[in-house]
């Protein structure tokens, strides 16, 4: 199904009066780590509106899956240009609260951001990342990755669920119970690699300019001190492992099984 305009403004309205959509573990903020300059191959988003337990968690990932990376916090990303943003290969934008994320940068860096990626840096969007790279009108600053395609809540939203273990199907590979917290689903954009229940996409891929975009509106990274009072049938490990197949495969330009 097609979100409606009402039903994105209604949902940016919500989202601005909770301020911690998508916050992964009820956590929100950043703080400065790591050692920045666009010369690693990985930046990690670290800044204003990003979920410290999120970044912590993709830090673990990418440190399991020996990929070099870098964090980069708002105040250093804003002072970097698109050449300097180009020099990585992959920006990965993580969950917390997508209008603070916005907010925290300047108009000037989210054109960079995407002018970097229309000239073949490639991106990854997880929950409130995945929001940030759709097209959303000031103030909200989004990236625009999605060529005008603005995206809604999961319809868990609706009924008043803020995080709960969700079964993604996977185009050519199992199941597997994901944690989802106040996340997007992705309709109208990409090819769909994963789907929510209801049929709507969870996890979609494709390009923007000569950038390759790899968006999910759940957490694979999620450890197992997330999963506290809920059920899930599949092991951390087993999401975890899909966590590092998305970093490499946005990082590798790498096309996933879709439908």
């Amino acid at each position: 199904m097609t979100v409606s305009r009402a039903l994105v403004f209604a949902s940016l309205v919500l989202i601005s009066s909770v301020l911690f959509a998508c916050s992964a573990h009820g956590e929100k903020g950043g703080e400065k780590g790591g050692e920045n300059g666009g010369t690693r191959p990985i930046l990690l988003f670290n800044g204003t509106g990003t979920s410290r337990n999120d970044v912590a968690a993709l830090e673990g990932i990418l440190k399991d899956n020996q990929l070099d990376y870098a964090t980069v916090n708002d105040s250093e990303l804003n002072a970097m240009g698109e050449s300097q943003i180009r020099a990585s290969r992959l920006l990965i934008v993580p969950g917390g609260n997508f209008v603070d994320i916005g907010h925290s940068l300047t108009p000037g860096t989210t054109a960079s951001i995407r002018s970097a990626v229309q000239n073949g840096l490639n991106y990854l969007g997880i929950c409130a990342g995945a929001f940030v790279a759709g097209s959303f009108p000031e103030p909200y600053n989004g990236l625009n990755l999605t060529s005008g395609v603005q995206f809604g809540f999961y319809s868990a939203e609706g009924q008043g669920i803020r995080k709960a273990a969700v079964a993604i199907a996977v185009a050519g590979g199992p199941t597997l119970d994901h944690y989802w917290e106040d996340g997007p689903q992705l309709t109208g954009w990409g090819n769909v690699v994963g789907k929510y229940p209801d049929g709507t996409p969870a996890i979609v891929e494709g390009t923007s300019g000569r950038g390759w975009v790899i968006l999910t509106g759940v957490h694979p990274e999620a450890p197992e001190s997330w999963r506290q009072g809920m059920s899930f049938t599949t092991p951390a490990s087993a999401d975890n492992a899909y966590a590092g197949t998305l970093i490499r495969a946005a990082l590798d330009r790498v096309s996933l099984s879709h439908y």
